[in-house]
């Protein structure tokens, strides 16, 4: 499997297990997990050819790690970014002092009237480096780079979880938390 398929298999991935299950005739449990002999016979019977050592593959080499199995590798699901309601188990987490989200410069005036909303997501997603950040933002236009004050969120009781694969959730950040 080259990069462009792997590419290619990983988009869809996430548009099944994040947003849209119904695609391929599967459901996820509470927890956003699938079978995966389930998930690859669905995949299979919409033209879409995947067998469990190519579906590793995707996993295993995905560049921001949306994907993970259960301890016993029987089942997959998607580690965060959800339109969908999944109860991901997280457990609430004490932040970093500071904590970035990359977006682009175009949407500054709304975040700064509203801060940072979920909108069809269940979490708003932070990074804990710049650089993650960055790479978020530009998928979007012209990037920049807001610090959150996650340290003072949090003793205003804020709640911040920690996905499996490193990215920062929260409901909503509000606008005073927000410096660019």
């Amino acid at each position: 499997m080259n990069k462009q398929e792997l590419k290619k298999h990983s988009k869809f991935l996430s548009l099944i297990l994040r947003h849209q299950p119904e695609v391929v005739d599967i459901q996820l449990d509470e927890q956003g997990w699938v079978d995966i002999d389930v998930l690859l016979n669905a995949l299979n019977q919409k033209g879409r050819h995947i067998n469990r050592s190519q579906l590793e593959t995707i996993v295993l080499n995905n560049d921001k790690k949306r994907f993970t199995f259960n301890k016993d590798g029987s089942r997959i699901r998607a580690n965060q970014g959800h339109s969908i309601n999944i109860d991901l188990a997280l457990k609430p987490q004490t932040p970093p002092d500071v904590l970035y989200h990359g977006t682009a410069v175009r949407f500054l005036n709304s975040i700064r009237q509203q801060g940072l909303v979920k909108r069809s997501r269940q979490h708003v997603h932070l990074s804990s480096d710049e650089e993650t950040a960055r790479k978020v933002g530009s998928r979007h236009g012209k990037p920049v780079i807001l610090s959150i004050g996650a340290k003072q969120m949090h003793q205003d009781q804020y709640q911040f979880f920690l996905s499996k694969n490193g990215v920062w959730l929260t409901d909503h950040v509000p606008p005073q938390y927000i410096q660019s």
